[in-house]
């Protein structure tokens, strides 16, 4: 059967309803596939991902007829509307997520890059070669197009990867995982190298978190919840990232020349308005008290697109006065991620102030707008964020828009990825050395 040819194809092993088959199962079957994957040629996986998105837009229909019996079933049981339009496809969209896959195949292969090889005393010649993590474990929420993205991510890395995602799209990765499979076997590669846990159930989350012997590193992406829970519960080792506080720091530097007032109202609007569900969406405005004055054309442009503000005393006088309504901040305002059109404005006194509060509250992404460079060095040296930017929206802390081509997740630890998680950040390194008889003295 061809995934170029519109099919109505048969669920795998498992149903969208009961889970017949045990998560550890799965985990055997992902095993096996990883040990075919990592040695892949490039051209091999290239194919793969070239056929996965051939028949994603073939079986646009069956996908899209599932995706309405999600989104049905998710507006019936009150579901928000913003999860809503994020669990929605539209043609549109599913030829955008077939488009990502083609992108993810054009990217740059990491695995088996090894770095020049050096000759010890002994004689031993030692280099390092870039390698597949083997299985991954990936839980998220709402979105579809996440099932597919990762997918692409793992086969062209040449991991196998079992996909937990939530109870609201389980129809429509049923249907995405059929056309994956189909994809797989019609390039005569293992069908289980991409596995959906269909049963949504808890209990079968816990399971996958607990598969130390068969998984090796689990990728949550959702909520402060659902990554508190994963790392609380998993015996596999849990990469966190995507949730924390997003900081924009605006120095007076930047408030002088009309120009820029008006530059740094479009860079706060699209930070905050853009996408405000995003991780790297605009949390808490850092506003230095000498910048003040160009605090209401900024607000202005924010009211306009229904952002609540929530400001300190100084900077909630300035908008008073201004006539631009605001509510008054209390202290949870800063520190919290809002993940909605609500953002908090803290004044400050100097960089030094502003670098103590994100020392204090981020580790996400930072940004400062400034005209100065000596402010611009300092910030970027002295923050400890996965991101860090100056003069630019923080919503380019985007693996696509960074280079990457695509992303798992934004890792917000140090170990063992930090940042947006593409190809290069699903591989690690092995040791290989060479020899010609040498022993050890």
């Amino acid at each position: 059967m061809s995934a170029a040819q519109q099919t109505s194809l048969p669920h795998d092993s498992q149903s969208t309803g009961a889970q017949p088959t045990s998560v550890r199962l799965l985990g055997v079957q992902a095993r096996a596939a990883a040990r075919v994957l990592r040695s892949l040629p490039t051209e091999r996986k290239v194919a793969a991902l070239h056929a996965i998105a051939a028949g994603l837009r073939a079986n646009a229909s069956a996908i899209l007829a599932a995706n309405a019996q999600d989104v049905q079933a998710a507006e019936a049981s009150g579901l928000p509307e913003a999860m809503v339009a994020r669990l929605r496809l539209d043609a549109r969209a599913l030829e955008g997520v077939a488009a990502d896959v083609e992108a993810v195949s054009r990217l740059p292969d990491p695995v088996g890059e090894t770095t020049p090889a050096s000759t010890q005393p002994s004689g031993i010649r030692v280099s390092t070669r870039r390698v597949p993590l083997g299985v991954l474990g990936v839980i998220y929420e709402s979105r579809p197009n996440v099932t597919v993205d990762v997918a692409a991510l793992a086969v062209m890395s040449g991991n196998a990867v079992i996909l937990r995602g939530g109870k609201e799209t389980v129809h429509s990765n049923a249907a995405l995982e059929d056309v994956i499979h189909a994809a797989l076997r019609e390039q005569n590669l293992p069908a289980h190298a991409v596995q959906v846990i269909r049963d949504p159930a808890r209990e079968r989350m816990l399971e996958l978190l607990k598969l130390d012997d068969l998984v090796d590193a689990i990728i949550p992406r959702g909520g402060a919840g659902l990554h508190r829970y994963c790392v609380e519960n998993a015996t596999v080792p849990v990469i966190v990232g995507g949730i924390g506080v997003v900081h924009i720091y605006l120095d007076p530097s930047f408030t002088r020349d009309p120009a820029d007032v008006t530059r740094a109202a479009a860079i706060i609007h699209n930070a905050k308005v853009q996408k405000p569900s995003a991780c790297n969406a605009l949390d808490t405005l850092l506003i230095h008290e000498q910048a003040l004055v160009a605090l209401p054309a900024i607000a202005r442009d924010l009211h306009a697109s229904g952002v609540t503000l929530r400001a300190d005393p100084p900077a909630h006088a300035v908008l008073n006065a201004a006539g631009i309504a605001a509510e008054p901040a209390t202290d949870a305002d800063y520190g919290t991620e809002f993940l909605a059109l609500t953002a908090s404005v803290r004044t400050v006194a100097s960089l030094d102030e502003a670098l103590d509060f994100i020392a204090a509250h981020g580790n996400h992404t930072d940004v400062i707008l400034t005209r100065n460079d000596e402010q611009a060095r300092r910030f970027v040296q002295d923050v400890d964020s996965a991101a860090v930017i100056v003069n630019a929206s923080p919503r380019f802390n985007d693996g696509g828009q960074l280079g990457l081509g695509a992303e798992v997740a934004i890792s917000t630890q140090k170990l063992h990825a930090r940042g947006p998680m593409g190809l290069r950040e699903l591989t690690t390194t092995k040791w290989v050395v060479e020899g010609n008889g040498e022993v050890r003295g």
